[in-house]
């Protein structure tokens, strides 16, 4: 894993995640290591106060900005303000929820939309009908025509937003040819903060009416719909392309095959043959050590992150949600051309090479990033340069934009 500047190393990782934004226009380097400097690294809301600050900072230079009619000035301070908001609020999850986290979710999609209001790319706020709600995102389009062009449908992962992929999926798409759709599902954003919509597996389920507003719109070539899927997106897209076919070619970035097997992989022996077995020992020994887990600053931040993004009570029922996160028996339905990556120093996406060998579809690419490329961590954090090259290369041969420009 690539040390940026911090000694905790999921901090470090947050913050590698902010600075891979600069690319697209999502971060400074220097605005980011200023941010952390002297930060007490145990302390989540010292964390959360030095981005925010920067957040603010920032926000209020791109309303000068745009007073002044500097409109691309303005625009690209709007970016870097909603990157710096939502790292601000999540390292924040928690049961019950903390408001700082809505607050934040809040901010971040403010700035984006003031800096969307001055792109130059037509980007359209929608609310996709979902089960008697909607769920919140944005349709980029190329341009206002009604040239019907591929798009790209792009999934954030347990902590993302739709904002936050506009920097990984929705700028590199509209530079190459491609429209963008970029929505918050159940367990992501605001349909997480806002409107309290927990995460399921059946992703299929979310992806369906996604399809079907989407194909409602202009400018969309119905042929030419690609579904990529970022961290935990890299098991939700393929989830959802096993059963929805109108998917002409599937990106899972990293592939994840079964997060279940990777949960006990990290469990005590014992306890985790015994919590399979359903022995109650078992579970209240794993019950009482995930509690433990759970009381720590960053330590156990993804254990209160699936507690509020699963919408349940207790850390041992997050960990039997798990188990209907498993692709055995699905992965084999994809019809679809399919691109998975994996990212040499990333454990999180370490299960891809297994997604890649279970896909029965002839059309299959396997991508490795090395840490020798500066790629190797979790979603190429640190060199989403290289990564749209390759992927969206791959993209090209496949979906063949209509030139732009």
């Amino acid at each position: 894993m690539t040390k940026v500047a911090l000694e905790d190393s999921l901090l470090d990782a947050q913050l590698l995640r902010a600075v891979g934004s600069t690319g697209h226009g999502g971060a400074d380097v220097g605005e980011c290591l200023q941010a952390v400097r002297g930060l007490d690294e145990q302390d989540l809301s010292a964390w959360y106060d030095a981005w925010k600050g920067l957040a603010d900072r920032v926000f209020g230079l791109g309303e000068q900005e745009e007073r002044d009619g500097h409109r691309a000035s303005a625009r690209d301070a709007f970016l870097r303000a909603c990157t710096y908001h939502r790292t601000a609020g999540g390292m924040l999850y928690s049961t019950p929820v903390d408001t700082r986290m809505t607050d934040s979710n809040l901010r971040q999609t403010a700035a984006f939309r003031r800096a969307a209001a001055l792109m130059d790319h037509p980007v359209e706020p929608v609310r996709i009908p979902f089960e008697g709600t909607t769920l919140p995102g944005y349709l980029l389009r190329v341009d206002d025509s009604d040239v019907r062009r591929p798009t790209v449908i792009g999934l954030g992962g347990y902590d993302s937003t739709c904002e936050e992929v506009y920097f990984y999926f929705g700028a590199p798409a509209l530079a190459r040819g491609y429209n963008a759709l970029l929505f918050d599902g159940p367990g992501q954003g605001a349909a997480l903060t806002q409107q309290g919509l927990h995460m399921r597996a059946e992703w299929e389920t979310v992806i369906t009416p996604v399809v079907d507003d989407l194909l409602g719109r202009p400018g969309v070539d119905p042929d030419r719909i690609a579904l990529a899927g970022l961290s935990l997106g890299g098991f939700l897209a393929p989830r959802a392309a096993s059963k929805e076919h109108r998917i002409a070619a599937l990106i899972a970035d990293s592939g994840s095959f079964d997060m279940y097997a990777a949960a006990l992989a990290r469990m005590p022996e014992a306890i985790a043959e015994g919590y399979q077995t359903g022995q109650e020992s078992a579970r209240a020994a794993l019950s009482a050590m995930l509690d433990q887990v759970a009381q720590r600053p960053t330590a156990g931040w993804s254990v209160r992150r699936g507690m509020q993004v699963h919408g349940v009570g207790s850390p041992l029922e997050y960990f039997d949600a798990m188990r209907d996160f498993r692709l055995g028996g699905v992965a084999g339905s994809i019809r679809c051309p399919t691109l998975v990556t994996h990212a040499e120093g990333d454990d999180i996406g370490a299960s891809a090479p297994q997604l890649f060998d279970a896909l029965t579809v002839q059309d299959r690419t396997l991508i490795r990033f090395t840490v020798a490329e500066g790629a190797g961590d979790h979603c190429e954090a640190g060199a989403r340069s290289l990564f749209d090259a390759r992927a969206f290369g791959w993209l090209d041969e496949r979906l063949h934009p209509e030139r732009v420009g």
